[in-house]
């Protein structure tokens, strides 16, 4: 009983370390395969060397020529997450996301935006939500519809095409996978955006543009082009190195195109390592939780399941041993069987009685024997009469 008690409690763990080490495949890692609800604020330096950027300073408008530092703050919004509702509720999150542009010589500010946008917490897809916004020349536009991936590609990403969301063009555009590529350590995904020569609406901001390069000019676009090159650990999305190659050009219908912008921003080896850091972190957790527990508690469930088996086969030979030894063993012991005149035989001579017998002797009605007498005799009774004479 006692092996088999132990082999039903191995076997039971097994049972339940095997279903542990599904849940965790099954249950808990994609739970964690998510953008969190507490994400910290993260940020991220791209410079450009050697850049021509247009710069509008106390209404002075310039090309200027310089190193350009642009630094992207992400922020969690957790009350906006709070207050989701219907199909995003649960699903994502709210960010609020703010870049400037500055120059690297003297900290004058170039250019900057502010949005606040709901991403898919598994995709990175920006989702549609009646409360975002973008505001990159002084107002909020909140009839912006952002799409695509913008600050994260997803989950377990593939190597296949996607679509980026680009600010100036407030549209989407394809970007293609191009390859793998070690970076800090992590084997990236690298995925190519070109845009050529695409017209940006700019509404009221063209006029100043031609008035001050193309004086003469009565109409004119700005055609933008980028190389968009994003780097990504597969694993979770996340950006580990991202360049742009931007050119920005004024063409007026009369007189000289003008570059408003020409420049190749990149991360900075800080911003890299950093990314790198991050998700390496979440890497191993991720790795831990799908993998490495999983197998070992299959191992360790699989090797108690057989040492359930085992013990109950034990408990199961030692129970069959005992039956057998109980069946051979004789219970009893059988008496001869004699014939009716033997038997009668031997009760005649059992009752002759002797000092081994336990046959009870017959009581005696006369305490003395033929041979000697130790007791009197008892005197005959007299009448009555003589009694009297």
């Amino acid at each position: 009983m006692k092996h088999r008690a132990i082999g039903a409690v191995l076997f039971g763990v097994g049972v339940l370390l095997l279903a542990l080490a599904a849940g965790l495949v099954f249950v808990v890692t994609p739970a964690l395969a998510k953008l969190p609800y507490d994400l910290d604020s993260s940020t991220s330096v791209a410079e450009a060397s050697n850049a021509k950027f247009l710069q509008i300073n106390d209404g002075s408008i310039k090309i200027n020529d310089g190193n350009l530092r642009s630094t992207v703050l992400v922020t969690q919004l957790p009350k906006e997450t709070a207050n989701l509702t219907g199909d995003l509720d649960g699903k994502a999150v709210v960010w609020r996301v703010g870049q400037t542009v500055e120059r690297v010589d003297n900290k004058q500010l170039v250019s900057a935006y502010g949005a606040e946008l709901a991403l898919d917490r598994v995709s990175g897809e920006a989702l549609k939500w009646d409360g975002q916004w973008l505001d990159d020349a002084g107002e909020q536009d909140k009839g912006i519809r952002f799409a695509g991936q913008i600050y994260k590609f997803p989950f377990n990403t593939e190597k296949k095409d996607y679509q980026i969301f680009d600010r100036d063009l407030r549209a989407v555009r394809d970007a293609k996978f191009a390859g793998t590529e070690n970076i800090k350590g992590i084997e990236t995904y690298r995925f190519e955006q070109v845009i050529t020569d695409e017209p940006l609406n700019l509404g009221d901001r063209l006029t100043p543009l031609l008035a001050t390069f193309a004086p003469g000019a009565t109409d004119g676009k700005v055609v933008y082009s980028n190389k968009r090159t994003v780097w990504v650990d597969p694993v979770t999305g996340s950006f580990i190195k991202v360049r742009e190659v931007q050119k920005k050009v004024l063409t007026p219908n009369v007189g000289t195109p003008t570059t408003l912008l020409d420049a190749d921003f990149a991360y900075n080896d800080a911003t890299i390592t950093a990314s790198a850091d991050r998700a390496k972190d979440s890497r191993d957790s991720l790795r831990l939780l799908s993998v490495y527990a999983p197998i070992g508690l299959v191992v360790l469930g699989l090797a108690l399941l057989a040492g359930g088996v085992l013990m109950g086969r034990r408990a199961s030979a030692v129970a069959a041993g005992e039956a057998r030894h109980r069946a051979d063993a004789p219970t009893r012991v059988e008496e001869p069987v004699r014939d009716a005149d033997a038997t009668d035989e031997r009760v005649e001579v059992d009752r002759q009685g002797g000092p081994l017998s336990d046959e009870i002797p017959p009581a005696s009605t006369n305490w003395r024997t033929d041979e000697e007498s130790t007791v009197p005799a008892q005197r005959p009774a007299v009448d009555d009469e003589a009694e009297k004479r």
